[in-house]
């Protein structure tokens, strides 16, 4: 007997849809007409065992024990799904054959994994298992799938790099969070302070931000415009560029500082004659934007929207598990594969079908048109989020379902309207010995453009860069007026929820060490696309963060942790020290000791330093209230 184990019971049910003949759904699983079984997890039917149960003294927090770092690690049944644990622990020991079919990325993989490891199936029987990865719930995808069906073995490095980040987060957020407690309670503060490798690196960033803002200082700058009118009385600005001898009024921006310097150069061009030292048009063009991956989904949903990271991963949850009208949503995977464009047609069909009010954009498409997003080479496990072909009318959905569908829907129809052409300006003035320059930027052809809303406002961009008159080199022009322009500088902007989630994938800007730049390059950022709207949610839970209205904030709690914790645990270096490790252990570069024995020590040597910290800071500061069971370990990636 086969059996395929699911991540859900959701993919469970799309699973059987792919098999023909009749079909028994049983208590926890469905029954095949050959006799084979489709059954699954709920989740996480598995947990980390909490200190307690390694030895009983732990379930007192005390810094003597720390750090806690288990000999063997345990896992223990979640307590709400024992019920289903015990269903498929009795399928696993009938099985003669058993496939992995846990949503398609790390976390997915070892969830089943430890189920099948904990169930005690056979290791003959482990090393022969299947991997079914599958990205679309549709009955046609999940046929093609299972046609494809890869051995499990070949995720094993995959499996062991997310067990090492599982147990390493488990280490870190444990022994710092027991240890920074038990400061703050010597303190005088009385609720949990609560340390993650990715969510106190977050909340670093948010602390620097506020105190960038509060320590910044105005400076008054100076620009000069320039009028002009052509021999054809048509008129059009520039602005001028400070020579080198203007270095000694500059900031380190090349903004001028100095007023009077500026008016002295209104005063040598008001009114004088100029001309054109050169003059060049360039024809660009913009290609369409790739489809989603989610965090890009998620931070054009609070832009347009204002809609939490969470509530549109929550959306996409339901898009593609309950009205099955969207691929895979945790995907980080903004490319797809190239056997999917010949379904480019029929998912164009659908979504008109879907969405009336996109008849004629998708009219106006051209299926046979490929753009960059179809690569193979750029396709692993899953691909973007694409809209599937299932037919569903828009107006049965929630409105937030509805926008979701609609932004992934109009990513997609953009992969078959051509680039948007355009022409940029660059004109060269001569006033006076002074030299300034404007420029112009007029559209050609607004190709995927016109699918958005704003085209207009995007073509362009008309109040920073008119179209300029045809110039030509030599022309002669008449400086008619001459302006200072004072301006001020500005401080940061304050993170939103899209700008923090912003952060978090391009992390690496945030890093001066060259070597951890190109690290955090290479790799997905802080957190994954399952976990960032989660741990950014934590945040706000922890009440280390706030939102004054759509502006993210640190408390007085969350400044006192980082100002508290050591940088190494408030930059995302550590991050990235540990992703190129577990990306080597993914690719069976580095084995799992080489990554869990130095990560132990620093450990140890984290909490020895922690003990010389200035306690007084976190008296009197307010604790959140707490919600429910408090737990001993953290959650993965957290």
């Amino acid at each position: 007997m086969i059996v395929y184990l699911a991540e859900k019971p959701s993919l469970g049910r799309a699973i059987a849809t792919g098999f023909d003949g009749r079909q028994q759904k049983r208590d926890g699983y469905i029954e095949l007409g050959n006799g084979d079984c489709v059954t699954w997890c709920i989740g996480h039917l598995l947990e980390q065992a909490e200190p307690d149960k390694y030895d009983p003294a732990f379930a007192k927090w005390s810094l003597q024990h720390l750090p806690i770092v288990p000999d063997k690690w345990q896992l223990v049944p979640k307590k709400n799904t024992q019920k289903q644990l015990s269903v498929v622990k009795r399928l696993l020991k009938k099985a003669t054959h058993v496939v992995n079919a846990g949503d398609p990325d790390r976390e997915g993989q070892l969830l089943v994994d430890e189920v099948i490891t904990y169930c005690g199936v056979k290791a003959s029987i482990i090393e022969s298992a299947g991997r079914l990865l599958i990205n679309d719930l549709n009955a046609s995808a999940v046929r093609k799938a299972l046609q494809s069906m890869r051995a499990n073995r070949e995720f094993l490095g995959l499996s062991i790099s997310a067990l090492a980040r599982s147990r390493a987060d488990w280490l870190y957020g444990l022994n710092l969070t027991r240890a920074y407690t038990l400061l703050g309670q010597r303190g005088g503060y009385s609720g949990v302070l609560s340390v993650g490798r990715v969510q106190t690196p977050v909340l670093g960033l948010v602390v620097r931000r506020d105190q960038d803002i509060a320590n910044f200082t105005l400076k008054p700058f100076f620009e000069v415009i320039a009028e002009l009118e052509t021999t054809k009385s048509v008129t059009f600005s520039a602005k001028w560029q400070p020579s080198k001898a203007c270095e000694p009024y500059q900031d380190e921006e090349g903004r001028v500082l100095s007023r009077k310097l500026a008016q002295t150069v209104v005063d040598k061009t008001r009114g004088q004659k100029a001309s054109v030292t050169d003059y060049k048009i360039h024809s660009r063009q913009s290609p369409p934007p790739l489809p989603y991956s989610l965090s890009v989904l998620q931070i054009d949903a609070s832009k347009r929207f204002n809609l939490s990271p969470k509530m549109v991963l929550d959306v996409c949850q339901s898009l593609y598990e309950k009205h099955q009208l969207i691929t895979y949503p945790r995907s980080d995977s903004r490319y797809l594969p190239k056997d999917q464009f010949p379904q480019a047609p029929r998912v164009l069909s659908v979504i008109k079908s879907n969405m009336p009010s996109f008849a004629n954009a998708v009219d106006n498409a051209k299926p046979t048109l490929k753009s960059k997003a179809w690569n193979d080479s750029k396709v692993d496990a899953h691909h973007a989020i694409i809209p599937t072909d299932r037919k569903k009318a828009i107006a049965s959905l929630t409105q937030n379902e509805a926008k979701i569908y609609q932004l992934i829907a109009t990513q997609y129809l953009m992969q078959f309207y051509g680039p948007h052409k355009y022409q940029e300006q660059v004109a060269k003035i001569d006033i006076g010995g002074g030299e300034f320059i404007a420029k112009g930027k007029s559209s050609q052809d607004l190709g995927w453009l016109a699918l958005t809303r704003s085209a207009s406002s995007q073509t362009a961009n008309n109040k920073n860069e008119p179209v300029l008159p045809d110039l030509s080199k030599g022309e002669p022009l008449q400086c008619i007026d001459s302006t200072v322009m004072e301006k001020q500088t500005s401080p940061p902007k304050h993170f939103t929820e899209a700008t923090l989630l912003a952060a978090m994938t391009g992390i690496a800007r945030y890093v001066q060490d060259s070597k951890i730049k190109l690290i955090l390059k290479e790799t997905d950022g802080l957190g994954t696309e399952a976990t960032r709207a989660s741990i950014i949610d934590l945040l706000f839970k922890r009440q280390f963060m706030q939102k004054i209205g759509k502006e993210v904030h640190a408390t007085e709690t969350g400044t006192a942790l980082i100002n508290a914790l050591p940088n190494e645990a408030t930059y995302p270096d550590m991050t990235a020290t540990w992703e190129a490790n577990l990306n080597k252990i993914a690719q069976r570069e580095l084995r799992y000791d080489g990554f869990m024995l130095p990560l132990t020590q620093s450990i140890a040597q984290l909490i020895s330093d922690s003990q010389r910290i200035d306690t007084t800071q976190f008296a009197g500061l307010k604790s959140a209230k707490p919600r429910g069971k408090k737990r001993f370990f953290k959650k993965k990636g957290s």
